[in-house]
């Protein structure tokens, strides 16, 4: 039921410098229990209680969301298709142009992180096409949506919302105009509200981590994600492979590596590019337009799985990644 409130005409609390849009509508969640018990967790953690309550008096339910996340998955693609959405001339042409526009910034993140410029700009080219389409919904309205009218997964997006509105009071920033996904994921990488909270970094210095607007707090806070999941500077990613005669059972053991480079190839699973034997692998099979495709992925490439928990994903950032490294140094 939609009604109209004033919501604090302009609700101000001098301590934290946060502001509230004005005149604001009143949304779908205000009189409900689950939405109270979000506003109590949230001034347990230092939220100032009547502006957590006009900020979820503000949140809307949208219909188009529950839709978008309830919609049956599409049959999975096989490898040499999803390919195809992601590692594209053009996506890596516009790589090349964002890498070259933040040259500097990129210079000093590598530096700091020793993540590869190259990753960093794959994964935010992969995520958002270079921030150009990160999402229209208001973050409040998809997460609240999602908490209160998805059981599904309430657990998960109600812990969601209130990260949000826990980061939005302690960047100071209005929680009505930030805007994201349909799942609430947000800015150039598509951070979820708790990754936000745990990875995002502030490069520039001004004291906030903008990754919806600031490309260089984007950057610093993708390659911190990596860093924080364990990325290793100068250790490989992944190298083509053959098979010979393998067990079944070889493809069967998940993303994180579980065999050494060595252990594999001893089962008849070998890397086609010198290799450390050390080095810990999992094995890949996908499928190319012409037969199977063999992949040693490296803990470097489960790194880049923790971002999205996909082979497909992880490799396609990797092949633009390396599409984006030989565009720039043909500059």
């Amino acid at each position: 039921m939609m009604k109209m409130n004033t919501v604090l005409t302009k609700l101000l609390v001098p301590a934290a410098g946060l502001i509230l849009s004005t005149a604001v509508w009143a949304g779908d969640y205000d009189d409900r229990p689950e939405a109270r018990a979000v506003i109590d967790a949230v001034v347990e953690q230092g939220v100032e209680r009547q502006w957590a309550e006009s900020a979820l008096a503000a949140a809307q339910k949208k219909q188009s969301i529950l839709d978008a996340i309830s919609r049956p998955a599409e049959k999975t693609k096989p490898w040499y298709e999803y390919r195809k959405i992601f590692v594209t001339d053009k996506r890596a042409r516009e790589g090349v142009a964002f890498a070259q526009e933040q040259a500097d910034v990129l210079a000093d993140v590598v530096a700091r992180t020793g993540v590869p410029q190259e990753i960093i700009v794959a994964i935010i080219g992969v995520e958002t096409f270079y921030g150009r389409i990160a999402g229209s919904y208001r973050v409040v309205d998809a997460l609240s949506t999602l908490a209160f009218d998805y059981p599904k997964r309430s657990p998960f997006f109600t812990k969601e919302l209130e990260h949000f509105l826990v980061l939005a009071f302690e960047s100071g920033k209005d929680p009505l105009e930030l805007t994201g996904s349909y799942a609430g994921a947000m800015g150039y990488g598509q951070f979820m509200p708790s990754s936000y909270r745990a990875y995002a970094r502030d490069h520039d210095g001004d004291g906030v981590a903008d990754i919806w607007r600031n490309p260089a707090d984007a950057i610093y806070s993708v390659a911190n994600y990596f860093v924080e999941h364990g990325w290793k500077s100068g250790q490989p990613v992944i190298v083509p492979a053959v098979a010979t005669d393998v067990p079944a059972d070889i493809f069967e053991g998940g993303l994180k590596p579980r065999f050494t480079v060595g252990e594999l190839a001893a089962l008849g699973f070998a890397p086609l590019a010198s290799t450390d034997v050390n080095l810990r692998a999992t094995a890949l099979n996908l499928q190319a337009a012409d037969g199977p495709e063999y992949w040693l992925a490296l803990e470097n490439f489960y790194v880049i799985t923790r971002y999205n928990h996909s082979a497909m994903y992880a490799l396609s950032v990797w092949q633009l990644s390396q599409a984006i490294a030989e565009g720039l140094a043909a500059h």
